[in-house]
């Protein structure tokens, strides 16, 4: 059973997903999504922030991970360039939710939606760009995982 804030997330690459084909204004998107029966069960505020964020936020999102992709942007698959944006909007912007959460949530989206191999690009992309983003939190996790080890 998928959890509220995953069901959100799902909703929210939906949703940036018509977005990207078809520039609809978020509140359209937010209304045609609404009408799955599933919509009821997701957190709606995390979809909304998600959602309307990341859409106002698509040109610095996509600038500040841009250095991270083997390929051009328009490259991408608009399934992955809506995981990555709902992914980089709550690294950047959400500083509250752990960022391995994040990720882990990304992947599991791209194997949802995405293509065969997609989640081990979104994989790459965010390690590399949490590093930009959350630079203190992602050496506190290493060293984390370094100390159980030992």
């Amino acid at each position: 059973m998928k959890s509220a804030r995953r069901k959100a997330r799902e909703f929210a690459v939906q949703g940036l997903y018509q977005w990207q084909l078809t520039n609809d204004p978020a509140t359209m998107i937010e209304k045609n999504l609404a009408e799955n029966q599933a919509f009821a069960k997701c957190d709606l505020n995390l979809f909304r922030t998600v959602l309307f964020g990341a859409i106002s936020h698509v040109d610095t999102l996509r600038s500040a991970m841009a250095p991270y992709l083997e390929r051009n942007w328009d490259d991408v698959s608009p399934v992955e360039r809506g995981v990555l944006l709902v992914a980089g909007y709550e690294l950047v912007h959400m500083p509250d939710t752990p960022f391995p959460v994040i990720i882990n949530e990304a992947i599991e989206l791209s194997k949802t939606f995405g293509g065969n191999e997609g989640h081990k690009f979104i994989n790459g992309v965010l390690d590399k760009f949490v590093e930009q983003v959350r630079a203190v939190e992602a050496q506190n996790v290493r060293s984390q995982r370094h100390s159980r080890k030992n």
